[in-house]
């Protein structure tokens, strides 16, 4: 009899150890995966991480794996283990590569945690345009179809994006000009060679701060803290949005506690006013929202866009 009872109570133990398990979490440092050093999302990244550190109560590093548009970096969090020690920060481009071109990955192989940022794009003419809203400049696209330029750096980049989701929704014709940076948009269009062109509000400041272009749109749904002055596109097209983001993710079998743990210290890091600033002055703005939230956004993000980018032909570089 004592030795059954001992047998159970070692049982009972094991399973408790077990269970509790996810709630010591973490006892070791943290890994996150990203793309290119430098640049936005690795900023964002390495922001997210020091406040996920202190929260946390060990080292989260950020681990670079730069190269072929991001997929490098999505593959390697996804041969790690499901243990909550390996995660990803990434844009749009993971749920947005795989309608453009075979990706060697699937959604359902990463579990969302946080939409830590989102960027929305700005709308600006030429000031030689006779627009001075984005109503307008439909009116003039639908009298000119096909006649007038714009520029979109990257295919399938958060301004190409925004461009082809314009043309698709307001239903007008326009002649895009490839640019491999934003730098190189902004210069054109300044030169008058562009019409009109979508860009982040970081890229065009200096250039409406210096009247050389004219801003008339924010692609966020609602006004956006870092166009404050700005309405939105949405306001002459209704439930127009585009805005690039950027968000936590870890491997698709990760405990639910520990997404839970590492949801709840991240938005409490976001929500912070000097983590909101930080990111302001970066040119992004703070999100944050429950895994099932930034879940519900990226299957909505899909069906919004798949059609678009069928519609424009876009094929990843």
């Amino acid at each position: 009899m004592m030795r059954i009872e001992r047998l159970l109570f070692l049982l009972v133990a094991f399973v408790a150890s077990f269970s509790a398990w996810p709630q010591s979490y973490p006892v070791k440092p943290i890994r996150i995966y990203s793309t290119e050093v430098g640049g936005s999302l690795d900023l964002a990244a390495r922001i997210l991480a020091q406040g996920l550190s202190t929260g946390l109560g060990q080292a989260v590093v950020v681990i670079n794996r730069p190269g072929a548009g991001g997929v490098i970096a999505v593959e390697a969090l996804k041969k790690e283990a499901p243990d909550g020690y390996s995660l990803g920060f990434y844009a749009s481009s993971l749920w947005l590569t795989p309608l453009m071109q075979a990706a060697p990955y699937d959604l359902k192989d990463f579990a969302p945690i946080v939409l830590a940022v989102s960027s929305p794009n700005v709308l600006v003419v030429h000031p030689s345009l006779p627009v001075n809203s984005v109503n307008e400049l439909i009116a003039l696209l639908k009298s000119k179809p096909g006649q007038l330029s714009y520029g979109a750096s990257g295919t399938g980049s958060g301004p190409h994006l925004a461009s082809e989701l314009f043309k698709y929704m307001a239903g007008v014709e326009a002649v895009r000009i490839p640019y491999k940076g934003g730098a190189q948009t902004v210069a054109d269009l300044v030169s008058g060679r562009l019409q009109f062109a979508f860009t982040t509000p970081g890229t065009i400041i200096a250039q409406v701060k210096a009247g050389k272009v004219r801003p008339i749109g924010v692609t966020s749904l609602r006004p956006s803290v870092l166009a404050p002055d700005l309405p939105a596109v949405a306001d002459a097209i209704p439930f127009y949005q585009s805005a690039t983001m950027q968000g936590l993710h870890a491997p698709a079998r990760v405990p639910r506690s520990i997404i839970t743990r590492l949801n709840q210290e991240s938005v409490k890091f976001l929500y912070r006013q000097e983590t909101r600033e930080r990111f302001i002055a970066a040119g992004t703005e703070v999100a944050g929202g429950t895994p099932e939230e930034f879940e519900a956004i990226i299957k909505a993000e899909v069906a919004r866009l798949g059609p678009v980018i069928k519609a424009a032909g876009i094929a990843g570089e």
